[in-house]
């Protein structure tokens, strides 16, 4: 059986009882990183043998972790942080397993995306995530306006080296929409702040050097005349 454990993003005590669990009984865990995923099981005080399974070794890896499925062993893949299969190599592994008749179930537990665009108080009917966008600008424009028209709340992964790149080329398609920017999620020093794209961007430019990796947020079409119409009609009721 392949079990897929989601790990916590931030506050090791987001662990559910199920993912220690099952990361104490399986045989094998795949690790995004073995020093991160090192640093969990100590906590929890789990020994087990890991397999480095990332996006630099899947193909190795990934018949390894196949072969010893298929030989009766159970194996539980995580990533570094969060679910796994998002933004990491775990959606090769898996639909390997389904190709190959093996068994495949979820430990489901903390996810970022999930989380900032909850606290980030933009519309959750409906969401699009949208994973790492390309690094060079213009490539990542063209990413960009594939969701210009799209009513939909945008969620996007991004490194601190490139953020204020990233807001620029989205101020540039979408206009100043309203936006949320998420950081340290969990952690001690969580952030979420919520404001325009441009004032998002001047932040972040204000800010310095930037660590750790964000989660931006932004408004989909017609967020902006929404707010807008909202703050006439607010402004009409205090006229009456």
């Amino acid at each position: 059986m392949l079990y897929l454990v989601a790990t916590p993003i931030g506050n090791l005590g987001d662990i559910t009882l199920r993912a220690l669990e099952t990361l104490r009984a399986v045989d094998y865990i795949a690790s995004e990183d073995t020093r991160t995923t090192g640093v969990l099981l100590k906590h929890f005080d789990i020994h087990k043998p890991q397999i480095a399974f990332h996006e630099h070794n899947e193909q190795r890896a990934g018949e390894r972790l196949i072969g010893l499925l298929h030989a009766g062993a159970s194996v539980a893949l995580v990533t570094d942080a969060g679910t796994p299969g998002i933004s990491d190599p775990g959606y090769s592994l898996v639909r390997r397993a389904v190709d190959a008749e093996i068994p495949v179930t979820m430990i489901p537990g903390p996810a970022g995306l999930i989380m900032a665009v909850v606290l980030s108080g933009l519309p959750l009917h409906s969401f699009t995530f949208r994973g790492f966008p390309p690094r060079k600008s213009g490539q990542r424009r063209r990413f960009l306006a594939v969701d210009q028209t799209s009513p939909h709340t945008l969620i996007f992964y991004e490194s601190p080296f490139r953020l204020a790149a990233f807001l620029e080329d989205a101020l540039a398609v979408f206009g100043d929409r309203p936006a949320a920017l998420a950081n340290d999620l969990t952690k001690l020093y969580e952030h979420v702040e919520r404001a325009p794209l441009s004032s998002l961007l001047s932040s972040v430019r204000d800010a310095g050097k930037l660590k750790g990796e964000y989660i931006v947020v932004i408004g989909g079409a017609g967020t902006a005349n929404e707010s807008d119409a909202a703050t006439d009609t607010e402004r009409d009721e205090d006229e009456e």
